[in-house]
């Protein structure tokens, strides 16, 4: 609604959503892009973060949901950075 709400003329609605769409884009990137990456290596992966979008959504204190897998990852992503290496064999 804050893009312009809805357009009767096609025009209207076709311009509503190529800006809903760049929005979308522009402040979804970074997970359209671990979807991507995701996908192509493993389903699995996608399905599980498919299931933790949903609980955020689901229910009212999906915000605290999103803020302990946002540690979580950060936590995971460091470990891997220093201890990466023992774990891989690289």
């Amino acid at each position: 609604m804050r893009q312009g709400g809805f357009r009767r003329d096609a025009l209207g609605c076709l311009l509503l959503g190529l800006r809903h769409g760049a929005y979308c884009v522009g402040c979804c990137w970074m997970l359209m892009a671990l979807l991507f990456v995701g996908g192509v290596m493993n389903v699995l992966w996608i399905a599980l973060l498919a299931l933790l979008i949903l609980l955020e959504k689901l229910f009212r204190f999906g915000r605290w949901i999103a803020r302990a897998a946002g540690a979580t990852f950060l936590a995971a992503g460091t470990w891997l950075l220093f201890f990466g290496n023992s774990v891989t064999g690289l």
